[in-house]
């Protein structure tokens, strides 16, 4: 088509707005907007996915909005207007581009580089100062710039779409956790909400540390448990995070908070091992020879399963990147908000093709086996 010749060069001039309309029969959304954004000095492309009413956003990388936009005008969109400082395209049923002088009037990214972080360098943090992210001063220390940055990346993620009111959150295999003292600080000390949070972890040494250092700080309504996701029998939770549980753990995680009817679910899942020996594809063949692009291709094989069947029992899920906290390639957070309470149908169907293409029986598919619906 002519549209794929034309992309990369399109980005390479420089995209400044793309707009997608009149969305095909099948398409989710109904209009998608493109633009340039820069988060922590690199060069994204933020999409903003328009449902009716509603929006949800993503900033991608150039590669990835290069195969986002494509797949988009491809499949759910009869026609785009792409422009950049040299040309404006016009691509029309997914075929017939036209180019035309440029109408786009120069921008700005600089406000994105000044963007401000929830937690900012230069105020003393106090449980990023007894963690050792940061100097009495309030001064980040150089070795753990990484780890500060990563930690207001998640609290970004997580802000958009907590609910406004009083909150019990629930952390499946806390760790050393940063991120459940970060989401603690932010809204019961910095906005002084009414929010429970609760750690829990297999490892008795990391929770009694943890305990000790929310004693230190004063933080009362955090608390730390040892215990197994899949026993855990607390009260439910209206906010589930699961990072790095490993492997068939995630999906334990998920399957509770899909049970509690959380509005909010956030998981980094890791060491998805459990469909590498199930993938079976004749057309997949090539890939699936090699046993490190078996198990790359299974673990995101194995997010999108998890994101497709959260969408069929009632929500709006997102995979978008996420900078992991232990520098390794696991960098993918599976995001959802409960939007109704009913399951859909279309969306079982879309699954069941996609895990019979494949040869697979995910183990969140069996855990929630009683709440996916019937299809007509």
């Amino acid at each position: 088509m002519l549209w794929d010749v034309e992309l990369k060069p399109l980005l390479e001039e420089g995209l400044a707005r793309a707009v997608l309309s009149k969305p095909r029969r099948e398409s989710p959304y109904s209009k998608v907007t493109v633009r340039p954004v820069f988060v922590d000095e690199q060069l994204r492309y933020q999409f903003e996915y328009r449902q009716g009413e509603k929006a949800t956003h993503a900033n991608l990388l150039p590669l990835e909005a290069e195969t986002e936009l494509a797949g988009l005008i491809r499949r759910d969109f009869r026609q785009a207007l792409l422009q950049t400082p040299a040309h404006d395209y016009q691509v029309l049923d997914g075929e017939k581009v036209l180019r035309r002088p440029p109408t786009a009037k120069p921008g700005s990214l600089a406000h994105d580089r000044r963007k401000r972080r929830l937690l900012e360098e230069g105020t003393p943090v106090p449980f990023l100062v007894e963690l050792g992210v940061m100097t009495r001063e309030g001064k980040v220390r150089a070795q753990r710039y990484d780890k500060f940055r990563q930690v207001n990346r998640f609290l970004e993620l997580v802000d958009d779409v907590l609910p406004q009111r009083p909150l019990r959150i629930v952390d499946f295999g806390s760790g050393k956790s940063y991120l459940t003292f970060a989401l603690y600080h932010l809204l019961a000390v910095e906005r002084g909400g009414e929010v429970e949070v609760v750690g829990l972890d297999l490892k008795e040494d990391v929770i009694e540390r943890c305990r000790s250092l929310a004693t230190r700080l004063g933080y009362e309504r955090l608390r730390f448990e040892v215990g197994d996701i899949a026993l855990f029998e607390g009260e439910p939770a209206d906010v589930v995070v699961s990072l790095h549980a490993c492997d068939t753990a995630t999906d334990a995680a998920l399957e509770r908070a899909v049970r509690w009817e959380a509005e909010v679910i956030l998981a980094v899942p890791c060491c998805q091992h459990e469909l590498a020996g199930q993938l079976r594809a004749d057309g997949l063949a090539p890939l699936l020879v090699h046993g490190i692009l078996r198990e790359r291709f299974a673990a995101l094989a194995t997010d999108a399963a998890r994101a497709q069947l959260l969408e069929v029992v009632g929500y709006d899920a997102q995979v978008v990147e996420f900078v992991d906290l232990e520098h390794t390639a696991k960098n993918l957070l599976i995001r959802a908000v409960r939007k109704r309470d009913t399951g859909d149908a279309a969306a079982l169907r879309r699954y069941r093709a996609f895990k019979e293409q494949l040869g697979i029986d995910p183990a969140l598919e069996r855990a929630l086996h009683d709440l996916l619906p019937k299809e007509a």
